[in-house]
């Protein structure tokens, strides 16, 4: 996907390109050669070296996945577990030197989704971020990690979508929108709900935003769909949010 023009009233998108994850470490070696081999299997990395920049690129960026260490130099990593946790299910992955079960523990408790010690190995790390990005699609995707409804297919470990085979150039946030929804087909996702999952939670009360991408999204969907169907799929609940539905579904 590449990233299309602004409204110059909303904050940009980054440029587009495959999943993006923050990795926060605070040893520069150590992040130089993890963002390396990532950048090099296709991941899109954005790197910080403590826990206040980590908590600011979480907030611009909406990474899919983080991966964390939790000896940070300025707070403890927990700290970021728990901020991203207040409003996101996005997948973290500890990557850490602590190595005893009570520590393993606790980040699980707070909600990591994963743990891996130091010393560790590239190719480990990399299966481990792979699953828990097909994980991260839900009850709705298939094995591959990709959620379909109607013609409409998203695949979260390429961050593609196509409809009806035909590839969708889609911003980032558009793409996190129409993930949003697709993952939870036929259901009344409310606006505020929508904007903490895509902008965060400084943008709640934001609806505008809501209009202008939905507007964006649906005309995009049916500009690719040669029957035109894919663009009536997201329909608007008056007051309350959105909700996307299979168009040859009958209800």
């Amino acid at each position: 996907m590449r990233a299309g023009s602004e409204a110059a009233s909303i904050r940009p998108d980054p440029p587009g390109g495959g999943p993006r994850l923050l990795l926060v470490e605070d040893d520069e070696p150590t992040r130089r050669m993890v963002a390396s081999n990532l950048s090099a299997h296709g991941y899109r990395v954005a790197e910080a070296a403590d826990a206040r920049e980590a908590l600011r690129k979480w907030d611009g960026e909406r990474p899919d996945l983080i991966v964390l260490d939790l000896g940070l130099p300025d707070r403890d990593g927990t700290i970021v577990i728990r901020r991203v946790r207040r409003d996101s299910s996005t997948p973290i992955l500890i990557l850490s030197a602590r190595g005893e079960e009570r520590d393993k523990i606790l980040a699980l408790d707070e909600g990591a989704d994963d743990y891996v010690t130091k010393p560790f190995g590239l190719g480990e790390l990399r299966a481990r971020v792979a699953a828990l990005l097909r994980r991260a699609a839900g009850p709705a995707a298939d094995a591959a990690g990709r959620l379909s409804v109607g013609p409409v297919c998203l695949d979260i470990g390429r961050r593609e979508v196509t409809i009806r085979g035909r590839p969708v150039d889609l911003t980032p946030r558009e793409y996190e929108l129409l993930k949003t929804m697709l993952g939870q087909p036929d259901r009344v996702i409310t606006k505020n709900r929508l904007l903490r999952a895509v902008w965060g939670d400084q943008y709640a009360a934001e609806a505008h935003y809501l209009h202008v991408y939905v507007s964006r999204l649906r005309r995009k969907l049916a500009a690719v769909d040669p029957t035109g169907a894919a663009g009536r799929m997201i329909t608007a609940e008056p007051g309350i949010g959105y909700r996307l539905r299979d168009p040859d579904a009958q209800y």
